[in-house]
Order: C-alpha cells, then sequence, then structure tokens
C-alpha cells in the first residue's frame, strides 16, 4: 500500500477509494429510519432521573418555613468559584448574648460547578442538590437565587425520587 501512495495514480486511487467509503457511509446514514426522543410531551410520564444527579441547590425547610442554616459560611468557603454567598446579622438574645443569623444566602446557579463540595461542609446539613434539571431561562439574572427566600417546588412529580423507576432497553423515542 505504501508504494502505491508514492505513484502519481496511486495516490488518485487511494483518494477515490476513502471519498466514496465516506459517501457510502453518508449514504447508508440517510437512508436509516430516525430516532426523536418527544421530550416536552411526555416527560411527566417516561422521564427518569438518577436520584444522585446534582441538578440544583436547594435549602429544605420545615413545616413553619425555616431552615437549618446558621450562618457559618462553611459553604462560601469550601465553593471554588465563589457561587455562594452567605449574608449575616447580628442580633442580640433576650440574654444578651450575640447570636449569627442568617440574613440573605445568594446562590448562582449559573456559575455553579455542581461539585457538592458546599454540601458537604455544611455541618448541620442546612443545604442539598436535588436533581431537579429544568433550570433554563431567557436571562443569566433569573439563575441567581436566595434560596433562604424561597420555596422549592420541583417542575416533574416525583423528581426527587428520580422520576420513574428506570426500565433496561427501554427508551422515550419514537421513529419516524
Amino acid at each position: 500500500m505504501e508504494d502505491n501512495n508514492k505513484s502519481y495514480f496511486g495516490g488518485i486511487k487511494f483518494g477515490l477509494k476513502s471519498l466514496l467509503t465516506g459517501l457510502g457511509v453518508t449514504f447508508r446514514e440517510y437512508l436509516t429510519k430516525k430516532v426523536t426522543e418527544q421530550y416536552p410531551e411526555n416527560r411527566k410520564t417516561t422521564l427518569h432521573v438518577s436520584p444522585r444527579h446534582r441538578g440544583r441547590l436547594i435549602m429544605p425547610q420545615d413545616a413553619e418555613g425555616n431552615n437549618k442554616c446558621i450562618a457559618c459560611k462553611l459553604c462560601e468557603m469550601a465553593c471554588p468559584n465563589g457561587t455562594i454567598k452567605v449574608v449575616q446579622k447580628t442580633i442580640e438574645t433576650e440574654d444578651g448574648k450575640k447570636k449569627r443569623v442568617l440574613d440573605d444566602y445568594i446562590y448562582d446557579l449559573g456559575e455553579c460547578m455542581f461539585c457538592e463540595l458546599c454540601v458537604n461542609a455544611c455541618p448541620h446539613e442546612a443545604i442539598k442538590f436535588v436533581n431537579d434539571f429544568e433550570n433554563s431561562t431567557f436571562g443569566r439574572d433569573k439563575l441567581v437565587l436566595h434560596l433562604d427566600k424561597e420555596k422549592f417546588e420541583p417542575a416533574l412529580p416525583n423528581i426527587e425520587d428520580g422520576g420513574t423507576p428506570l426500565e433496561i432497553g427501554v427508551f422515550n423515542t419514537k421513529i419516524k
């Protein structure tokens, strides 16, 4: 084969052969049936998301709407690219002691690496990742969230449990 490439006509023959091979692959792919995932229509019934998927950071609240954050700023220090900003204020209790209280918890979802270092650093399990993945917006300013002031509402039913059960070999697709 190396001898054919050294001659002028051997190079032309090799070039035509590789061109026809590429065109054959392209033509075969053009004739195969296409598979289209029907995402927006039946995402609520057949979508499976792994329960370990890190889609969004939330601050769980109890029944009264209180969270466990004590404004220690360990999550802010653990964040490698500064997507978390904890604003705290100091109040004085009835017994005269000063206490740190969370004033605002600012989280920039657009800059987050989803590394989970902030969750691992939190001593009171005040923040956690959920597998809610539908966070698309038209503006980056809507990705800056105030976690202490908002109540998390999942976009899909059972999304925190992984959605529908995973069935091996069954795909959410339709052949057109």
